[in-house]
Order: structure tokens, then C-alpha cells, then sequence
């Protein structure tokens, strides 16, 4: 059990105890290995990704109760997702096979200025995903329900599902749903993103959005404040500005908390980790200080690998972190925000 910091902020509201379902698509990934540009790659390494995925495995590696729920081809790729994550720790029991659609398949390409993903996941079994899903088992059980952005966009009967879930007020459902923008410019070529995400997201009981994405989806000179104020009614609302910091907006006040230095191998699954680890620390009940830095934590874990899923700290070494004061924090970091 990860305890609180000492130097915890203002405790904020906190979802009721219990297991998370994370509902989306997750793939079978191609990347170079080593990392080189995809032209000129010698080989590939195989592995599986998916935000919704890589949410719940690393809320299973902080020891939360979490079921991933989708749909997979039966195939091999989708055989072989289905073990990858259930290998994690995560409960895979209610994931449906599809024996008439394929397992989506992603291609990542490194390059100088970062790493480009090309997917093939038109007509894929999880963008059969429909709102039934909601209805039966492990949702009805969930104490809490993650989604992302990149389900809306998948098909109309996924953009349904993640509307109901988010189609009552907050008090009035039955669970807390967690929902992270996760903008894939890719998915969206009809330029709806950007109203359909803000809608979607300020529905949320708690919302997770990049400050780069924001800006992209909602007006480049946005600040933190600004996307709250496009943004009013998470009861947690995290926007994330890459090595710079974390800020949290909860009715108790807003906390920033620095990004500490991190070797970065690549960058995609990230703010998946991100999500899993303010999660995690929000469930635990570390106040928003200790939730913000458990990201931080968890989100390099996937800055230092080439996949999606690296290892955490050992325990020790993760309380030892949430325990330093807020100037030995700082200090680790890039750059200290003046908030």
C-alpha cells in the first residue's frame, strides 16, 4: 500500500472503492528494434498497444482491481494480445472474440522528430464495440470506468458507447468514468474532434487532457486555466504540459506538480501511464500532490522503454519519491512552475 506524502495538497473528492473496467481497442504493434526509422528498419518487434490497455496494466502493477474490456479477432495477434495483457495482472474474462473481424494492427516509425503511428483498424473487432457492453458484466460491478477519445472515433456504434456512458449526470451513475482526450488527429478526419472531445470530456468526472492537445483541438494560446475554464465540470481535471508539469483543478483548489528529469527513449503510452498512476494515487487516497507525482512516477516507467508497459520502481523506491518535500521534488525537475 503506497502511503500518503507528507507533503500532500488538499485532498480531493475521491471515487468510491472498488475494481476499474478500461473499455477501448488495443493492437498488435510493429516497431523497429532497434528504434531507426521504419524505411530502413532491419527487423520489427512485436507487442500489443492500446491506451485503454496500457491504463490497466499499470493500475494492476500499483495493485488496483481492473478488468480491461474489448473485442479482439480470433486470430493469432488477438490471441496473443489477450495474453500480453492478461499476463499484467489484468482481468481479460469478459473480452469478446470475434471470429468475423480482425485484431486492428499499428505501425510505429521513429524518427528525429519523434514517432509517427500508422494504423490499420478500419472494420476491426473493436469498433464493433456497442452500448450493450455497458449493460452486463464487469461494468455493472465497476466502481470506476475509463475511457479515452480514440474509442469515439473508431465507429458510430463506439462514439454511442462512450455517449451513454457519459450520458448522465455525474451523481446519477453508477460509477466514476475517467476520461483521457487522447486526441489521434488520424481518427478524425471529418474535423469533429474537437467539439465532440470537449462535450465528451466535460461530461467526465475526472478528465485528462495534454496541454499540446488542447491548444490543437481548442485554440493554440491556451493556458491550464483556459482549458479549465472550456472545461468546468470534472470534478478532477488533469492537463498535462509534457516535461514541464501536471496541473490539477478539483473544487478544493489547483495543484501543480513539476515533471521530474527522465531519460526519454520514446514517448508514446505515456500519458497512458500518466492517467494509470493519478488514478491509482486518487483511488489510494494520496491527495492530489501525491496522485499528480504517482503519474509522474508511472509515467516514466514508459519514457524509458520502447513499448508502451515498462516496470515501475520497486516500492521503496516509489514511497520514497511521494515522501520528498515539495522543494526536493522541484528539485528533480526540468523547469519549476512559478503556480
Amino acid at each position: 500500500m503506497i502511503a500518503p506524502p507528507t507533503a500532500a495538497g488538499p485532498a480531493p473528492w475521491q471515487p468510491a472503492p472498488g475494481p476499474v473496467v478500461c473499455v477501448g481497442e488495443t493492437m498488435a504493434a510493429l516497431a523497429p528494434d532497434p528504434p531507426s526509422p521504419l524505411l530502413t528498419a532491419p527487423q520489427l518487434r512485436l507487442s500489443v498497444a492500446g491506451a485503454e490497455s496500457n491504463v490497466a496494466m499499470y493500475l494492476a502493477d500499483h495493485g488496483i482491481p481492473v478488468a480491461w474490456l474489448s473485442a479482439l479477432g480470433d486470430d493469432p495477434l488477438g490471441h496473443r494480445v489477450r495474453a500480453t495483457v492478461a499476463a499484467s495482472g489484468v482481468d481479460v474474462s469478459y473480452v469478446r472474440t470475434d471470429p468475423h473481424r480482425p485484431t486492428g494492427v499499428l505501425v510505429k516509425d521513429p524518427g528525429a522528430d519523434g514517432t509517427r503511428v500508422h494504423y490499420y483498424r478500419r472494420g476491426s473487432a473493436a469498433s464493433a464495440l456497442s452500448p450493450d457492453l455497458l449493460d452486463g458484466p464487469p461494468v455493472r460491478a465497476a466502481a470506476l470506468l475509463h475511457l479515452t477519445g480514440i474509442t469515439p472515433a473508431l465507429s458510430e456504434s463506439c462514439r454511442d458507447l462512450v455517449t451513454r456512458a457519459l450520458s448522465t449526470e455525474p451523481g446519477d451513475r453508477p460509477y466514476t468514468v475517467s476520461f483521457d482526450v487522447n486526441h489521434r488527429a488520424a481518427l478524425w478526419p471529418d474535423g469533429t474532434a474537437p467539439a465532440v472531445l470537449r462535450e465528451l470530456a466535460d461530461r467526465a468526472d475526472i478528465a485528462f487532457v495534454g496541454l499540446d492537445e488542447a491548444q490543437a483541438l481548442w485554440g493554440e494560446h491556451l493556458t491550464e486555466e483556459a482549458v479549465r475554464a472550456l472545461l468546468p465540470h470534472p470534478r478532477v481535471l488533469v492537463v498535462k504540459d509534457g516535461a514541464r508539469a501536471a496541473t490539477a483543478f478539483t473544487d478544493e483548489g489547483t495543484v501543480v506538480v513539476p515533471t521530474p528529469r527522465v531519460t526519454v527513449v520514446e514517448a508514446v503510452g505515456a500519458g497512458d501511464a500518466f492517467a494509470a498512476g493519478f488514478l491509482a494515487g486518487l483511488l489510494r487516497g494520496t491527495g492530489t500532490t501525491g496522485a499528480l507525482r504517482l503519474g509522474h512516477i508511472t509515467a516514466a516507467s514508459a519514457l524509458q522503454v520502447t513499448g508502451d508497459h515498462g516496470p515501475l520502481p520497486d516500492p521503496g523506491g516509489t514511497e520514497a519519491l511521494l515522501a520528498l518535500s515539495a522543494r526536493e521534488w522541484a528539485e528533480r525537475a526540468l523547469v519549476t512552475p512559478s503556480a
